[in-house]
């Protein structure tokens, strides 16, 4: 038996399409998930570019909520019937000091559903039993689908130490800017999301999701919108979001002196910034790559209680067939989250 999948066939620019491949077999400490719903992420498109790596063929997607359909001798965190998503992590070392320390995003062995082994753009995935989380029962498999850009936010959240009292700026409001506005407010501080005019309907989705002061960066005065809110001081805290150099220049130029900079999204090439301005500003400086389990329970806890939404920033859905379609909506930036279906 195979399945039809969404892959990178070869190294390179594009070499996407549809791969046959054979039907996943269960193992020892591993399950079968039936594939409900699959977002396209970012990285989809970076590796689509040929701008993260990956080993093609490959089928692609990371981002998975479905139901459990066999589970391998040694598995304890779910049964069959079970309505699951998954953390991406499908090989670890488990030996390293990153992997002791709870820290599987920086395992230097790591492999991963969508890149590394076949991932969740089919009907059938193969994971790791430890990376699979039981859904929330309010929450349906579409919403749960994204519980992995979720816990992404999550994780740099926990980079940036976020006070109740912070003034922060989210720069980029994509679906990724809209879940870390989320999160920003789940932890009680006052968020000020950024875009461009082309952003204009995300930045409406930000306001309906609870954003504070929504701010156009090619129609107003931000830096002087922010000196407003923050007693001319910059904002506590800054989270890049969008990938874009420009926005990168805007948020270091937007932090405060001593503020925290976190870099959440993913650029397509180096960038060029006055890194000076780390030293004069003494800004603290991070990044934050995938997620740990602590990010998980938080996320999951989010969806459970309402406090953050998922729902409204699925705009597209998708047949596996209809891939390209899904691709170049992406690549527009129309609407907000391309979802797979494969059933």
């Amino acid at each position: 038996m195979s399945v039809q999948g969404i892959a990178k066939l070869a190294s390179g620019p594009g070499h996407v399409g549809l791969l046959e491949a054979p039907e996943p077999e269960v193992r020892a400490d591993h399950a079968i998930v039936e594939v409900a719903a699959a977002g396209l992420c970012g990285t989809d498109m970076h590796i689509y570019h040929d701008e993260y790596p990956s080993r093609p063929p490959v089928i692609l997607g990371h981002e998975v909520a479905g139901v459990v359909v066999e589970t391998g001798d040694g598995v304890a965190s779910c049964r069959v019937g079970d309505r699951v998503t998954v953390e991406p992590y499908f090989h670890l070392c488990g030996r390293c000091a990153y992997c002791r320390a709870g820290l599987p995003n920086m395992c230097p062995e790591r492999l991963s559903i969508g890149s590394g082994v076949h991932g969740a753009f089919s009907r059938y995935v193969l994971v790791r039993g430890q990376s699979i989380h039981q859904l929330p029962e309010n929450v349906d498999v579409r919403s749960g689908a994204l519980t992995e850009p979720l816990a992404c936010c999550v994780h740099a959240l926990e980079m940036s130490r976020v006070e109740p009292s912070d003034v922060v700026v989210v720069s980029g409001p994509g679906a990724i800017g809209l879940l870390m506005m989320q999160v920003v407010k789940a932890a009680g501080a006052t968020v000020l999301l950024v875009g461009t005019n082309a952003d204009a309907a995300r930045m409406e989705v930000g306001r309906q999701l609870g954003a504070d002061v929504l701010l156009n960066v090619q129609a107003e005065d931000v830096d002087a919108a922010i000196g407003e809110r923050t007693d001319g001081m910059g904002a506590d805290v800054v989270f890049e979001c969008s990938g874009a150099a420009p926005s990168a220049r805007n948020c270091l130029q937007w932090v405060r002196r001593r503020g925290r900079y976190v870099q959440v999204g993913l650029f397509s090439q180096p960038i060029q910034w006055d890194q000076n301005q780390i030293c004069y500003k003494e800004v603290q400086l991070s990044g934050s790559f995938a997620t740990i389990p602590s990010s998980w329970h938080k996320a999951l806890r989010l969806l459970a209680h309402g406090q953050v939404q998922t729902a409204p920033l699925i705009t597209h859905t998708w047949a596996l067939a209809e891939w390209q379609a899904a691709f170049d909506t992406f690549e527009r930036r129309e609407g907000l989250k391309n979802v797979f279906l494969p059933g």
